[in-house]
C-alpha cells in the first residue's frame, strides 16, 4: 500500500492543477459569445448542413477497422521488448521459438484480417 502513495499524490496533484487552471480561466476571461463564435469550426469553412445529418455506415466501419489494426499494432512492442529479454536470457532462451511462433500467429491474424478488409472493399472510398 505504501508503494501507491506516490503514484495517488500524481493524480490528487493532477486533478487540483486542472481544476485550478478550469477555475483560473472561468475568472480571468471575458465571455462575448457572438453567433460566430458559437458557430461549429469546420476547418475554416462555412458549415453546411446540419450536425444531424446521417454518416455513412463506411465512416464507421473504417473506423473500427482503424482501432482494430491500432490497438493489434500496439501490442507489437512490448512483445518486442520481452522478446529481446528473452534472446538474451539463458534461462528463457530455449522458449524463443514458442515466443516467435505466437507472433508469427497473431500476425497471420492481423494479415487475414487485413485481406478481409480490403477485399471487402472497407478502404476504398470511391465506391
Amino acid at each position: 500500500m505504501v508503494n501507491y502513495i506516490p503514484v495517488l499524490l500524481i493524480l490528487i496533484i493532477a486533478v487540483g492543477m486542472a481544476g485550478v487552471i478550469i477555475v483560473l480561466s472561468r475568472i480571468a476571461a471575458k465571455s462575448r459569445p457572438t453567433r460566430e463564435k458559437l458557430m461549429p469550426y469546420e476547418c475554416g469553412v462555412e458549415p453546411v448542413g446540419t450536425s444531424r445529418e446521417r454518416q455513412s455506415v463506411k465512416f464507421y466501419l473504417v473506423a473500427m477497422a482503424f482501432l482494430l489494426f491500432d490497438i493489434e499494432a500496439v501490442f507489437l512492442v512490448p512483445w518486442a521488448v520481452v522478446f529481446r529479454g528473452v534472446l538474451k536470457s539463458e534461462v528463457y532462451g530455449q522458449f524463443k521459438y514458442v515466443f516467435y511462433g505466437e507472433m508469427m500467429v497473431f500476425m497471420v491474424v492481423l494479415f487475414v484480417g487485413l485481406a478481409y478488409v480490403w477485399r471487402k472493399g472497407i478502404l476504398e472510398w470511391n465506391r
